[in-house]
This record gives C-alpha cells, sequence and structure tokens, in this order.
C-alpha cells in the first residue's frame, strides 16, 4: 500500500500514520513511514535544532524541500508499503505560506511531480471541523505550531484544492471530528478499500 497522508496541523495524520505502522507489524509487514516534511520537522533531536530549521533562509527551506521531496519520490517506487506524511501535498499548502512566501514555484511544478508516483499511490485527505481543531490545537498545542486559530479555515480550504488539483487518480477523504486514536485506522482502512488492488484487500483479510 503506497499511501500519501495529507491535511492541516491538528488533522490527525500522524494518529493515523503511528496507527498503520503498528497494524502493519501486527499483519505481518513492516511499512517505511516517513513523518517529516513539516518545518521543522519532527526528526530533529533537540529544540536547538528545530530553531536553526525554523530560522533557516526561505531560499535555503525551498532547496531543502525539493531535494527531500525527489528523495522520497524514489522510495514511492523501492517500496510496495509506504506511508509519506505530507509529502509534496503539504508543502504544496505549506511552502508558499511559510516557509518561503512570495518566492515563485516552477509551473504545476507538483503535478508534475505526480506523473512519477506509482499509478497505485493513494493520497488521503484528513480533515476535520474548525472547531475540532481548535480544540486539539487548544489541548496539545505543537511546540513550532505553523497555522494559527484563525487561519484553519482557510488553510484546510487550500489542502482542499490540492487534493482537487491533483492528477493522482486514487483520492480518499476522511473526516476524523469524531474519531479517536483507536478508531481513525479502522474508518481509514474502509474508506481506501475501494482503491485496493488484490494484494493490498489480501492484507486487509480478503
Amino acid at each position: 500500500m503506497r499511501l500519501i497522508l495529507t491535511g492541516c496541523e491538528y488533522a490527525g495524520k500522524s494518529t493515523l500514520a503511528g496507527a498503520l505502522h503498528a497494524w502493519g507489524q501486527r499483519q505481518g509487514f513492516q511499512f517505511h513511514l516517513d513523518d517529516h516534511f513539516t518545518v521543522p520537522d519532527s526528526s530533529l533531536r533537540t529544540d536547538e535544532e528545530r530553531r536553526y530549521a525554523a530560522g533557516a533562509p526561505p531560499a535555503m527551506k525551498e532547496r531543502f524541500q525539493r531535494f527531500q521531496i525527489y528523495y522520497h519520490l524514489h522510495l514511492l517506487h523501492v517500496y510496495d508499503d509506504i506511508c509519506l506524511v505530507g509529502f509534496h501535498s503539504e508543502e504544496a499548502v505549506y511552502g508558499p505560506r511559510y516557509y518561503y512566501p512570495g518566492q515563485r514555484l516552477p509551473q504545476d511544478y507538483h503535478r508534475q511531480l505526480e506523473t512519477e508516483c506509482p499509478r497505485d499511490t493513494v493520497v488521503c485527505l484528513l480533515t476535520a471541523r474548525p472547531e475540532v481543531l481548535r480544540a486539539r490545537q487548544a489541548a496539545a498545542p505543537h511546540p513550532f505550531q505553523l497555522v494559527g486559530p484563525d487561519e484553519l479555515e482557510e488553510v484546510q480550504g487550500a489542502f482542499e484544492r490540492e487534493l482537487t488539483a491533483s492528477w493522482l487518480k486514487r483520492k480518499v477523504r476522511l473526516d476524523t471530528s469524531d474519531l479517536t486514536a483507536e478508531t481513525v485506522l479502522p474508518a481509514f482502512l474502509a474508506a481506501v478499500r475501494r482503491h485496493l488492488g488484490p494484494r493490498d484487500l489480501l492484507m486487509l483479510g480478503d
């Protein structure tokens, strides 16, 4: 199963990715999981490293994002079971808004990249009602939060437009508003089932 999970902060991407990884281990296979496309990303070990990444010049952030996106595009072809959290879709929304505002991107950059993705790649947009996102934000704020409480509707709309514009054919929308860490995985597996091939359906027990 080749997956791209995308959506606004606090929509539940990392929670679902962790649940998928644990489920794969229980099923006897290993998801290659990469959840580090937000600047600063979670793989950085110290607050000092994260502050350095957050304060990097816009041109450096833009270049770094290009490098890691193309590297992980290669991994989509290497692994049969891979989950990329954010990937190019998140960068399309967050990049011009937070990382390098005002900088022009190559025309159709993110769409052209999708032509190089494996044809069975599934992109899943996670959403939640704005009041739910604000409640999650208040209860457990991210140390280097990007999206402010007053931006949530606008940013969610940008992610929806990005999914609509995507050239990837296999698309899933999942509203996590009323889901928990325990129920988000079954809801996702039910929603993605129609996009899966015989090998992946066997993993589900079909």
